[in-house]
């Protein structure tokens, strides 16, 4: 069951033919488990893919025509808040979408776009596909579930740009980074309870999830990242927290990269604090709200672009002026925080959490997004209603995240077997010169 900013529950079901066309299926919801379906949303249009992405590395451009888009309702409560909506918000062609009163009737499929005639009536719905304007395929092997069984399997997934944190901006909002990927119908996870589901569901039968435990907030312990994360401007990382619930001091590791695989490091993160008392969230359900101070911080440059750029920092800005080199870490509390890198100190941060356990029963942390714009979530109107990528629990962490990743960078060794950085193309040292970098 996906969240997203808003918050919005959904699922989704997408089909690509060969012909470039495709169907897609969107069921959204009124709670965050996904049993209790409100409209379903079928998608019908055509895909072109492009060249590859200059701006999110990895990634592939891509052009979509929408040609129509109909809506089922669920129940009469769906059917009478969307058509408020539409009447109230949208242009004279969409208004009387449905007469006041116009009892529900299950089944019934009502055109909400349709590029032939010209109408659109899906702004009201804060509907947009520009997600599909930028797409990434990974294909790797997932070694068996079972100890007694050899092999791994195929496992597929596509990756769809991400939506914007503001309902305001995202339905024009072109992503540079990407939602949490959709499984392959025939070669995704396993074990995947809701992929068979959702992939047998159609607009009539929207999919009801299977129930699930709500689990108590426990933040104690420590949680990593799954994967190389990719966000919006152009960022790529991954975590590292440790929670200490006997105290509610927190630290974490933030290890920024130039690549969508996360093997060039640019620049490293220490950061550390208290957080208060969590309570539950009155506005995603499901969700504990939790306040973040952060009141010291280190930065450790990891290649010579991030070094210049931070050497060339006014001075009394970030850490001693002229004084950074690759690999060394520096202690930025002094300074206030790092202008240079968008880190203010002392800074306190306004955040979701929510936990859960996947189908392997490992434990999983969710924190709220981070804002599309690059602000901070620095006042409770900003506390964030969707979610990052998910963290995993460590078990035995101080041993496990040694073999996770080195504090220390490790380069390619030069002819006399001295480590050396990785030289970086030069449109992406041009890039990276101009971008204001952001940590998170």
């Amino acid at each position: 069951c996906e969240v997203r900013p808003g918050p919005e529950f959904l699922t989704r079901s997408y089909l690509f033919y060969t012909n470039r066309l495709f169907k897609a299926l969107q069921f959204y919801y009124w709670d965050p488990s996904c049993r209790d379906p409100s409209y379903s949303l079928v998608i019908k249009g055509k895909l072109r893919l492009r060249q590859a992405s200059w701006i999110t590395r990895g990634a592939t451009e891509a052009d979509y025509h929408l040609h129509k888009v109909g809506i089922v309702f669920h129940s009469q409560k769906a059917m009478r808040e969307v058509a408020s909506w539409i009447n109230q918000t949208s242009g004279e062609g969409c208004r009387g979408f449905l007469p006041a009163g116009r009892s529900w009737a299950p089944g019934a499929l009502y055109e909400v776009l349709s590029a032939k005639t010209e109408r659109d009536c899906t702004a009201a719905l804060g509907f947009a596909m520009h997600e599909l304007s930028l797409v990434r395929v990974e294909r790797r092997f997932q070694p068996q579930p079972q100890p007694q069984q050899s092999g791994s399997r195929l496992v597929e997934e596509l990756y769809l740009g991400d939506i914007h944190t503001d309902w305001g901006e995202r339905l024009h909002y072109r992503p540079t980074g990407y939602q949490r990927p959709l499984q392959s119908a025939l070669h995704h996870v396993h074990p995947c309870p809701a992929c068979g589901i959702i992939s047998r569901a159609d607009e009539h039968h929207p999919p009801i999830l299977p129930a699930r435990a709500a689990l108590p907030m426990q933040l104690s312990g420590s949680w990593v990242s799954t994967h190389c994360e990719v966000r919006p401007a152009v960022l790529f990382l991954t975590r590292y927290f440790t929670f200490h619930g006997n105290n509610h001091t927190w630290e974490g590791h933030y290890y920024h990269y130039s690549d969508p695989l996360c093997r060039q490091p640019t620049f490293t993160i220490y950061a550390s604090g208290h957080y208060s008392q969590g309570i539950p969230s009155s506005k995603v359900r499901g969700g504990t709200e939790l306040a973040f101070q952060v009141t010291q911080a280190r930065v450790t440059p990891m290649d010579q672009v991030t070094v210049v750029m931070l050497n060339s920092s006014e001075a009394g800005s970030c850490g001693l002026a002229g004084s950074w080199s690759a690999g060394v870490e520096q202690d930025i509390t002094p300074t206030n925080g790092c202008l240079a890198l968008g880190i203010k100190l002392p800074h306190t941060e306004y955040e979701l959490f929510k936990t859960e356990q996947d189908t392997q029963e490992r434990s999983l942390l969710y924190i709220g997004e981070r804002p599309t714009d690059g602000s901070s979530p620095d006042s409770p109107d900003k506390r964030p209603t969707s979610y990052q990528a998910p963290l995993v629990q460590c078990a035995a962490a101080s041993e496990e995240f040694s073999n996770y990743i080195s504090l220390k960078y490790v380069g390619r060794k030069d002819a006399n077997g001295i480590e050396a950085l990785k030289p970086l193309p030069v449109a992406f040292l041009l890039f990276i010169a101009l971008l204001f970098l952001r940590w998170d």
